[in-house]
Parts: C-alpha cells; structure tokens; sequence
C-alpha cells in the first residue's frame, strides 16, 4: 500500500527517519514495522512563530518496498549522424538547449569561449592569489557560465514559462541530490555542481554531439536572399592548443553567451543585429554573521539549532518609485570576485551544498531602467548616455565597476563599508572579518556610489531593520559592487517562433539574451528554444 501525506512537524522529527516513521504510525494508525519507506516529496520550514515547523508531503510505503525512481528519467538517443545546430555558450541555457536537441533527434555542436569546469576552477583560485583576471575563465566566462561557481540555486518565479520540474529532473538524473525535488528552495551546492555539469557535457558527446572549449565566436555567418537574413553558422577562434585557429561551424545558431558577454553585445550592435538596453538592478554584497541571521530569522538565541539549516531571508521595499530587495542570498556562504575583465571590480556569492561556513550574503540592490540613464549619472560625474543607446545600460555597469577598481586601490581588493555606517553616512574605522578572499579596502560608498542607488539602499535598509530587528547592524558588510545582476541588454527575438526579428536561423537564449534570470529559467529557455529551432529545420532545411 502507497499512500501520500500533508503533515506538520518539528525540525527534529523531519530530520530523522526513525522519528518520521514513528509519527506517522501515531498519526495515522500504522504499524512502524510494517512502513517499509518514506520518501519525502515536499519540504519547507515555517518560522513564522516561535515554534518551528517543517510542511512535508511524504509518500509513504507500507509492506512494500519503493520501487519507483526518485526523479523522472530523460532518454537521450545516438544523434551522431543528424543535422547539426550550433550552440554557442556552455551555461545552463546552452547546455539544457543541446541536451533538448539530443531528444528531438539533432546534433548540439557546442562552443564555449571558456575552459572546462575543473580547469576553471584553477583560474578562479588565481584571482586571489595573483589579483588577476584570466578575462576568457573567471567566474562568469567557462563551462557551467555564471551558474556553476555562483551555488546552484535552483529557486525560479518563471514557473509559466516552461517545465520547471524537468530541469530538475535532469539536474537529478546527471548527479544532484533529488533533495531538489523537493525543498522549496532548491540548492546544489557550489560544491557538487561542477561534477553535474560535467556528466551533462558527457552526456552530449555520448550522444554524438561535439563541445568545444577555448572556442570563442567571433562573428555570425549570415546570407542574405533579398530581403531575408540568415544565420547558417559562426565563425570561432580556438586559442587552446595554440596558436589561434578560426574554424566555421555550420548550422542554425541558438546563442546562449550569457550576462556578461560584453564582446558579443558590441558585436551585435556593430552588425546591425536588433538590440535593445535592459533594466537592471545594482548594489553590494551584504555580508552578515550566519549565527545572526539564524537568531532573526528563527526568532530565537541559539539560531538554527541542530536540526535546521543556515536561516535564508528575502526583503523588498519600494523607495522613490523603484525597487530595492534581496537577490541570490547565500546562506553560509561567500562573497566571491566575478569581474570578467581588467580595472573592473564585481562581487557574487556563492554557497556550499552544506551551506556551513560562518557568514551569511545577498545582493542588495537597486532597480534601475533605461530611462533612467539620462538622469543617472556615474561616480565620476559623466552622462552615462540616455534610453536610446542599446550599449548605454551596459556602459553604466562599466564605468560603475571601474569606479570601484579605483576604490580598491586598483586590485581586485574591494570597497566595503560597515553596514550601519553606510547608513549614517560615516567611514568605517576598521572592518570585521569577511568570506571575500581578496581582501578588503575601508572606503564611504555612501559618497562615491551614484546617489539614486546610496540613497535608495540607505532608505531600504532602514526598511528591513524595522522589520527584522537587529539585521540593520555595524556587525554586517557591505562589499561594492554588485552590477551583474542580470543582462544589461536584451537581443530581441519574435515570441512565437523565439528567433531574432530580423534574423532567421539565430535564436537568442537564456539569461544573456535578456529572457532569463537565474539557472532554472534559463535551462527552460534553452529547452524552447531547442524546440523552436528544431520546427525551424524541419520547416526550412532538408
């Protein structure tokens, strides 16, 4: 006998299999013996009183073992002899669009300018050590994209855009814990992702189809037929082995580069290819000790106790008619540098599957649009361009980054300022410990950040401490800056068919393209935009 559960109890119940079972034989008149399995379907905690509780939906099994799999598999046939499509970018966008091709029965030929996500890793440990950028592997550019170094986590809105549940499934079936079935705010783990990713690119070249690190496109291949433009392929440079080798790649484009591809972007502008500036949000990384953010979010003295994981929060206020919130908080977590380039200065965060260590971060941040820009002015005092101008979003970020550059005495040492200094307008003295590896500079951004953002994240903190009592504190960082919150552009495609509106053959992906905004959203996108190419071959190529 099988049978499904809504029930409500204490952390260490939920915890411990023994103490489930035996619930649930009180609760619902069963033998424990006899229950021969639980598997949990659901879990969230509810810290809303005093008392602690866990929701769970479990699937109980009762003199029968579980035979059923824990996640839905996915068959991947051999494609090795199919009309190939060109996917350019190896992040979650790219790699669930060429895992969605394999199904449909075409050939993913995939070109990521980046190396592989364990040679990555070295280059990220560089960063620290040396200061330097390695401006083709860094956090953002190589395999996995921004995704892969940056936690995993798994949460999305975007539920109506395309089957959320299959990206997890998929996720599952390629390594990770199928406990992202079903937390309510799923997380791999900086950790354990890099091994996923790695079984996900297995997967494709087991298939027949092709992936190709150290290969950076350089220009799309276009044909024009009257006044039809076409994308049949890219160009690309391979800089691994050396010395530099172009190769054409053949096929439809479905060109998933990710948020931080600025080179693409120009690009794009320079051959005419419609695109548009995006509304974005900037701030800093907030850094709190972990055991704080336990005790308020838990309401109570010994934090998250035994049984409960590192405490999560999510804020957001209104303040002169634009949006200041939390974003990607990491709970026993790091701040990480995620600069893709030289005299720029970005921080992330990131946490490990236990999200253990003794810190815990988000992104506060403020949202600003287009036309924000002609009023907006950056730290050094210049029009950073007005609503008209595609890139001018993008050079905002830009000038924002090299701004702090400077602050942190040119090296990836960052700016940061106590919290409730910042609020006060006062110059740290001296700062607590913190997870950013790089180092740390005292710096007043409450004078030398842009004022629509300072002002706004003064008010909203002020905000969130009367609603959190303590979390507005001198013991919390504030690390500068966080600009990368999201595409600075959006490369502008139909609806319907999901390719670009002036370009056949070429389908913009994922979160770089400006129709994403985090790992599971843009592996849905890739996935239609997979299905959107695949109608368009059939249709149009023999």
């Amino acid at each position: 006998m099988i049978n499904e559960y809504q029930i409500r109890v204490l952390p260490e119940v939920a915890a411990q299999e023994d103490r489930l079972k035996q619930y649930l034989a009180d609760e619902y008149g069963l033998r424990q013996q006899e229950i021969m399995g639980v598997r949990i379907l659901k879990r969230s905690i509810d810290a809303r009183q005093r008392t602690i509780f866990v929701n769970l939906k479990v699937r109980v099994y009762v003199n029968e073992l579980p035979t059923d799999d824990a996640y839905q598999h996915t068959d991947y046939p051999d494609v090795s002899d199919r009309q190939q499509v060109i996917v350019v970018g190896a992040g979650p966008g790219g790699l669930f669009a060429a895992l969605r091709l394999i199904e449909l029965g075409f050939r993913p030929v995939v070109l990521e300018r980046g190396k592989d996500v364990h040679e990555r890793k070295k280059d990220l440990a560089n960063i620290s050590r040396t200061q330097q950028v390695d401006e083709e592997s860094n956090y953002c550019f190589g395999e996995g994209g921004a995704g892969a170094y940056s936690d995993g986590k798994l949460y999305t809105r975007s539920k109506k855009r395309g089957n959320t549940e299959k990206i997890l499934n998929v996720f599952c079936q390629h390594g990770a814990s199928t406990a992202i079935l079903a937390d309510a705010h799923p997380h791999i783990g900086t950790d354990r992702l890099p091994k996923v990713i790695e079984n996900m690119r297995n997967t494709i070249l087991r298939c027949g189809g092709e992936v190709h690190f150290q290969t950076k496109m350089t220009r799309l291949v276009i044909e024009t037929e009257g006044s039809t433009q076409r994308v049949v392929g890219v160009e690309a440079v391979t800089s691994h082995p050396s010395p530099l080798t172009s190769h054409l790649y053949h096929g439809p484009v479905i060109l998933a580069t990710g948020h931080s591809a600025r080179d693409v972007y120009r690009y794009l502008a320079e051959a005419k290819v419609t695109i548009e500036a995006k509304g974005i949000a900037v701030g800093v990384r907030l850094e709190h000790p972990s055991a704080l953010i336990d005790q308020i979010q838990y309401h109570r003295k010994e934090g998250r106790g035994r049984w409960l994981p590192a405490a999560e929060y999510s804020f957001v206020t209104q303040v002169d008619g634009r949006g200041v919130y939390s974003f990607c908080m990491c709970p026993g977590g790091f701040v990480i540098p995620a600069a893709t380039g030289p005299k720029q200065i970005v921080v992330n965060g990131m946490s490990p599957a236990n999200r253990g260590t003794q810190w815990s971060n988000s992104g506060m941040v403020v949202e600003i649009r287009p036309e924000d820009l002609g009023a907006l002015s950056s730290p050094s005092g210049k029009a950073t361009g007005s609503e008209t101008d595609a890139l001018a979003m993008m050079a905002f970020q830009e000038q924002l980054e090299q701004a702090c550059w400077q602050q942190g005495n040119m090296r990836q040492t960052a700016p940061a300022q106590r919290m409730a200094d910042f609020v006060n307008g006062r110059l740290s003295s001296d700062l607590p410990k913190s997870s950013y590896a790089p180092g740390l500079i005292s710096s007043p951004l409450h004078f030398w950040l842009p004022k629509p953002i300072s002002k706004r994240l003064q008010e909203g903190f002020k905000t969130f401490g009367r609603q959190a009592h303590g979390f507005l504190t001198n013991e919390a960082l504030m690390i500068a800056v966080e600009t990368r919150t999201s595409s600075p552009v959006r490369i502008v495609r139909n609806p319907e068919t999901l390719q670009h509106v002036t370009v056949e053959g070429l389908f913009p992906c994922g979160e770089g393209a400006g129709y994403a905004g985090g790992i599971v959203s843009a592996g849905v996108d890739g996935e239609r935009c997979a299905e959107m190419c695949a109608a368009y071959m059939e249709a149009h190529i023999s």
